[in-house]
């Protein structure tokens, strides 16, 4: 049975992984090394390998600990019984979570439009993380007791990853003030996309339906 560590050792791993943050935002992941996040971090380089094996270790625990903090705040958006508002309270919650990050988010994309990086949010390494949120979507989904197809119900809540995944790279890179664009890009956006989710089960939509799932096929290899 593995060991649990100890509170120093939770301590350490988390002075490393806000030191590394600290220069993310200031230098860019790129330009950081793990010799100055140990520095920033005031621990021997070698203590700084020990709890990250590589910066892309970092990130990735990053990415999981946004999973858990943001798994909390999403209590209280599935309060909302109705899909549209519930699906705009899951994805503002992203935007202000990660608002923080969002420059350092931005240099990482060259290395997250790779599939095989370990950075990408489409990889195996961050397989946990994505299946989480996609389950909070389903979560969405049945708890507004929301109507789908047979055959779109086991596709759907990848889909609105998906949705969510364009909408926060369009947030990225938004230099309207308070990112105002992306939230109006949100909003008018799930308009659509709650009446196309409606409009989804009526029969002279099935061929429109099969055309979307041929898609995922295609994405999935």
């Amino acid at each position: 049975m593995p060991r649990r560590p100890t509170a120093m050792a939770a301590d350490t791993r988390e002075k490393i992984l806000e030191a590394a943050l600290e220069l993310f935002r200031e230098r860019g992941f790129d330009e950081s090394t793990m010799r100055e996040i140990a520095a920033r971090a005031g621990v021997a380089t070698g203590l700084a390998y020990y709890y990250f094996a590589s910066k892309d270790a970092i990130v990735l625990a990053f990415y999981q600990r946004a999973k858990d903090d943001l798994a909390a705040k999403s209590d209280a958006a599935h309060g909302e019984k109705r899909l549209a508002p519930r699906l705009q309270s899951l994805i503002e919650a992203k935007f202000a979570y990660f608002r923080p990050n969002r420059g350092f988010l931005g240099a990482l994309m060259s290395h997250a439009a790779d599939p095989k990086s370990p950075l990408s949010p489409f990889g195996e390494p961050s397989r946990e993380v994505r299946e989480a949120d996609i389950a909070q979507f389903q979560r969405a989904l049945v708890e507004t007791n929301t109507a789908i197809p047979a055959d779109l119900a086991p596709h759907l809540a990848q889909i609105l990853w998906f949705y969510q995944m364009g909408l926060i790279l369009f947030w990225i890179y938004d230099t309207s003030p308070q990112q105002r664009r992306s939230q109006q890009l949100l909003e008018k956006s799930l308009e659509m996309v709650v009446t196309l989710i409606k409009l989804s089960n009526l029969p002279l939509l099935r061929r429109a339906r099969k055309n979307v799932l041929h898609i995922l096929d295609i994405i999935h290899g």
